[in-house]
Parts: structure tokens; C-alpha cells; sequence
């Protein structure tokens, strides 16, 4: 399902810049570290897929007052409207798949939904929680 899902065109973006992109959207201005730090990739990577992301005019890079060596990167109205369409036709796809399946199995699919968001919501290795090991929404976790 997920490779459907991804098989449809993606505004040109690859999906680690698809991913770059839709975070930059979700935390607002960033700075190109932690931009880096949240993706998991290399800050040399990370340099050259923002170059390609603000070419296409998906984001801009601007100053951070008081650190004329750092820059925040902002998504733009184009890149808001990409990941936009791209929402809308995901939803759409996984909605048709779903109005194929019987009723029996969308009851099953409802009642897995609250453990494939603790999933969803697990911190990832690395992060400072233990791989596969979800942390309940509004609990917090416990020191290891």
C-alpha cells in the first residue's frame, strides 16, 4: 500500500526532499542544523537538498538575527501548495483502496487505528527512546 501510495507524482521531489520539505512546513523557520538533526541526514546533504528545494521554489533561506553565519529556511506559498495537492491525492488514493475492502475488514482496520498511532507517534532510535518502543500520546517517557 505504501509504495502506491508513493507511486504518484510527487511534485518532482524525491521522498527524502518531500520529507525535508514537509518538515520544514511543520516547524515553520528552521535552521539548516536542525533541519539536518530532524531528517537524519548529513548537514553537506542536507545543504544540497535545500538548494534544490529553494531552485524549485518550494522554500527560502534567510538570515537568523544575530548569527550571520546560520540561515533559517522557510517553506514558500509554492511549496505549502505542493504538499497541499500532494495531501489531497495521497487522502484520495487511500480512500478509494479502502472503499474496496469489505466491511468486516474496515471494522478490523478502525479498531487497529489507536495502536498504529502509538506506533506512528514512537520515538525513533536515536531519539532517546529505545527502538520500537512506543511512548503513549500525553505520557512521558521514562528515564533509561
Amino acid at each position: 500500500m505504501s509504495r502506491r501510495l508513493r507511486k504518484h507524482e510527487l511534485a518532482g521531489l524525491t521522498p527524502t526532499q518531500l520529507s525535508a520539505l514537509s518538515t520544514i512546513e511543520h516547524t515553520g523557520p528552521v535552521r539548516l542544523g536542525d533541519l539536518a538533526a530532524a531528517e537524519r541526514i548529513a548537514p553537506s546533504t542536507l545543504t544540497r537538498l535545500v538548494s534544490v528545494l529553494e531552485e524549485r521554489g518550494y522554500v527560502r533561506r534567510g538570515p537568523v538575527p544575530g548569527d550571520a553565519r546560520a540561515s533559517l529556511v522557510t517553506a514558500t506559498d509554492v511549496g505549502h501548495q505542493a504538499l497541499e495537492r500532494i495531501r489531497r491525492e495521497t487522502t484520495s488514493l487511500l480512500a478509494d483502496s479502502l472503499m474496496t475492502l469489505p466491511a468486516e475488514q474496515l471494522t478490523a482496520l478502525a479498531a487497529a487505528l489507536p495502536a498504529l498511532e502509538q506506533l506512528a507517534d514512537a520515538k525513533p532510535a536515536g531519539a532517546g527512546g529505545q527502538p520500537g518502543l512506543a511512548v503513549p500520546r500525553g505520557a512521558a517517557a521514562e528515564p533509561g
